[in-house]
């Protein structure tokens, strides 16, 4: 079975793959200083919860958090016996490599959103993450990723605005009941719900116009259903999208012969 882990700058998800589907996805909060008996006192401890016992030969990695790495290859090395594939790293195979500017590190979560998306849709998308940042990643006709644009993230917004402003309270992203708000927190959630919808729409509008071609628009991440439920803004929403990125990237390299064990 494969343990396929994407280690975001808010959260870490473990998700387990048996060839055929996801038997479960966990999640824990990012923690740079968390050494790998942790990681694998919290895991055993789930999979209990589960009732599950996988048979774990091959894991692989994607962490927009480069100090967490470590530990987390020492966690596969000492209680799985195996060497981890991190995306981005040089023996880490892409099924197509990005086309961007020379010297430029593209984001090892953009690179795996790209690789399942195309998997699932094929070429010429638009796939944006709603993340602790909100990226718009395009993905061409080839399925490799080309480029894209960075926001600040909803919740991100939210808690700057509230830290910045000594009169605004922290509050949650939520559909507000109209555009006007009466109150102070029914004001920040319209700024941010309708300032975040125009902000998609213009993104991606643009995007297509600078491309001269309608693409298809793909969303991930847990705030991307509540957006599309005002309007008709993205074509699919799927948020397994990184864990089956992370599924594609992992046969990609086991069927080129790139996968190794120490």
């Amino acid at each position: 079975m494969l343990l396929a882990i994407d280690c975001g700058n808010t959260n870490t998800v473990f998700s387990i793959w048996d060839g055929q589907k996801f038997l479960c996805t966990m999640r824990t909060s990012t923690h740079h200083a968390r050494t790998a008996d942790a990681y694998f006192t919290w895991f055993t401890t789930l999979l209990k919860h589960y009732q599950i016992n996988p048979q774990i030969e091959d894991i692989i990695i994607s962490s927009t958090v480069p100090r967490v790495v470590f530990n987390l290859r020492v966690f596969s090395d000492r209680f799985f016996g195996c060497r981890p594939l991190v995306v981005g790293r040089v023996d880490c195979r892409l099924p197509n490599e990005p086309r961007v500017d020379a010297g430029t590190i593209v984001g090892p979560d953009r690179l795996v959103n790209s690789a399942g998306a195309h998997d699932r849709l094929g070429g010429n998308l638009i796939v944006v993450d709603f993340g602790t940042a909100t990226t718009f990643d395009v993905v061409d006709y080839d399925g490799a990723y080309v480029g894209g644009l960075i926001s600040p993230g909803v919740n991100l917004s939210l808690e700057v605005l509230h830290m910045s402003a000594a009169a605004l309270p922290h509050v949650d992203i939520s559909k507000p009941q109209s555009v006007v708000g009466t109150n102070t927190v029914a004001c920040m959630q319209s700024g941010v719900f309708w300032g975040y919808i125009g902000l998609i729409k213009e993104c991606c509008a643009r995007i297509q116009d600078e491309r001269k071609a309608e693409m298809k628009i793909i969303a991930t991440g847990g705030l991307a259903p509540l957006f599309a439920e005002t309007e008709k803004l993205f074509d699919v929403i799927d948020n397994d999208l990184t864990m089956h990125g992370l599924v594609v990237i992992h046969n990609h390299n086991k069927n080129n012969g790139m996968t190794h064990e120490q």
